[in-house]
């Protein structure tokens, strides 16, 4: 796409591109008609992108784990920095959102032990599984379990799959694949949109689902293209304490131990079942798919300290001069990991410099430039979440008891993980196509003289795996955009390359720390982006929408029919 071409050809253009991506593009009915105001570029501080990401990743805050000291840390230095920028607080007198979490701290864990009645195949927490309790049980135990293989996990009516039919979990464990059945098409074709992972592919989905059955363990069968990271990742993002949402007096239906395997130790457990995993696997990508019956039975016990507590998200607002009563909302997630697995040298801090210190640095960094441009017309909403490598916990809190209405809040862009590697020709955008925000995405794209490339691994389903999503399911339009894949200095390889190192040997682990040698150029073009993109929609009087066909366009049709005031 080049700069010379207009809006409308830029959005055909755009949602051409879209069908790489994990949502089919829809209508684009209204895009044209969007009112999309010009906005000028303005200073954005890169020193403080730089001290803010300095400050929240130093060992000092011990990884931002929610509800320790490092929380505490860095809620006064969000509160302390959106007051300096010219917010006000966002949560009447108050910076912040109490978030009520229970934490959950797996200790003593017994080998997981799986028998036919006469051979036993021990396997080693850590190096080849893991596991956690979502219950609040000081002990669990999980007995002599009776083993399902049950494909993919996934119970779908309204695509005619379910994986579950004809089996009766109830007490037993299942063991899952992961990902989608399509995950290895080559275009976006199939029952689950081909290569893009759905919902139904995340491990999210598959626990719950599992827990729905009846099952009282879900192991899910870890591999690392179609999980998209390796299993340094899961070692180190499930051991150790996790945080879940306080569930009260009724709580949904929960498992006793959720885990993963190694693929290799999946393959030897199926094995002593007389199965074979591929052929399983190819097995289980079909609707005939049935359940099988392993005559195997799992067992292990693991002890846990509880602890509940309030973490908080932070929100500042800087309200509108006309219009103060529709909003538009950035995102991003302060919290990481706290203290993971160590590295090599003994490091155990998992400091989260680029996840997620950058993009809530980014949040001051863009406040403070709205501020000192003066009000739009409508407020803008700078909120940083809590827990979100917990499962979105904070922000699907915030979209369950939001403090502006959501039918006033017109959308938003999520922000998350700033790779700083100069600058790139184009943005990534996770999702393009979904919803008439697309346009003033492209008109900021236009003025900039970028390009949109859809994201280059839709079987990864990012779409699911930021705090972008929690509002999307309650029919708020947003945006989430990424870094681009075409870097200025060596192209698409070298974007590929800086991607690929960062998963393999910093992604959840103690090495995400902060560089004073980075540069930040291409960041800061990217804020420039997200700067305009945020004046426009605050500055427009139009109400985008997601577009017809989209999953979410009935939820935000249905809330906007009953709203007296808003969309």
């Amino acid at each position: 796409m080049k700069r010379a071409i207009g809006l409308g050809g830029l959005v055909a253009g755009a949602l051409a591109l879209a069908g790489c991506d994990s949502m089919m593009a829809g209508s684009t009915d209204g895009m044209d008609g969007m009112d999309i105001p010009e906005v000028e570029p303005v200073e954005i501080s890169e020193d403080t992108m730089k001290d803010i990401t300095r400050t929240l990743s130093s060992d000092e805050f011990e990884g931002r784990m929610p509800g320790t000291e490092g929380e505490t840390k860095t809620v006064a230095l969000l509160t302390e920095r959106f007051e300096a920028a010219g917010l006000q607080p966002g949560n009447g007198d108050s910076w912040v959102q109490e978030v009520p979490l229970v934490e959950i701290t797996g200790k003593n864990f017994a080998p997981l032990t799986i028998t036919n009645g006469e051979t036993d195949l021990v396997y080693d927490f850590g190096a080849e599984w893991v596991g956690v309790t979502y219950r609040e049980d000081a002990s669990t135990q999980l007995a002599n379990s009776e083993m399902v293989f049950v494909g993919y996990g996934i119970n779908a009516p309204e695509r005619g799959w379910n994986d579950y039919e004809g089996v009766d979990v109830t007490g037993k464990t299942v063991v899952i694949l992961v990902n989608d059945p399509d995950w290895q098409s080559v275009d976006l074709e199939g029952p689950f949109n081909g290569r893009a992972m759905t919902f139904y592919g995340r491990w999210t989905y598959k626990y719950e689902e599992a827990a729905r059955q009846g099952a009282a363990g879900a192991i899910i069968v870890h591999d690392t293209e179609p999980a998209s990271y390796g299993w340094n990742v899961v070692e180190s993002s499930w051991s150790g304490p996790q945080a879940y949402p306080q569930y009260g007096e009724n709580p949904p239906p929960r498992t006793t131990m959720n885990g993963w395997v190694q693929k290799e130790v999946a393959r030897e457990i199926l094995a002593a079942a007389g199965q074979d995993l591929d052929e399983l696997s190819v097995a289980a990508k079909t609707g005939e798919f049935q359940a099988v019956e392993l005559g195997l039975s799992a067992s292990t016990s693991f002890e846990s300290d509880i602890r509940t507590f309030a973490s908080q998200n932070v929100i500042g607002i800087l309200p509108g001069s006309e219009a103060p009563d529709e909003y538009v909302i950035h995102t991003a997630h302060w919290d990481h990991l706290g203290r993971c697995k160590p590295a090599p040298d003994g490091d155990d801090i998992c400091n989260g410099a680029v996840d997620n210190a950058t993009g809530t640095a980014a949040l001051v960094a863009l406040a403070e430039a709205h501020a000192k441009a003066g009000a739009p017309k409508r407020s803008l909403v700078f909120l940083a979440v809590t827990a979100e490598e917990s499962g979105l916990l904070g922000a699907y809190y915030y979209a369950s008891n939001p403090i502006f209405p959501l039918d006033q809040t017109v959308g938003g862009i999520n922000m998350d993980a700033f790779q700083v590697a100069g600058p790139a020709n184009d943005v990534t955008v996770v999702g393009p196509g979904k919803s008439q925000l697309d346009a003033f995405l492209i008109a900021a794209l236009d003025s900039d003289g970028r390009a949109l490339t859809p994201n280059p691994n839709p079987e990864a389903g990012y779409y699911y795996r930021s705090d972008h999503f929690a509002f999307a399911k309650q029919g708020v339009p947003m945006l989430y955009i990424d870094g681009g894949e075409d870097l200025v200095d060596g192209g698409r390889d070298a974007g590929a390359a800086v991607a690929k190192d960062y998963t393999e040997n910093r992604y959840h682990g103690p090495k995400d720390e902060f560089n004073e040698e980075w540069d930040w150029s291409g960041v800061m073009g990217d804020l420039q982006l997200y700067y305009r993109i945020g004046r426009s929609i605050a500055q427009s009087t139009s109400w985008p929408n997601w577009n017809d066909g989209d999953e979410f366009r009935a939820i935000r049709d249905e809330s906007c029919a009953s709203a007296e005031t808003g969309c």
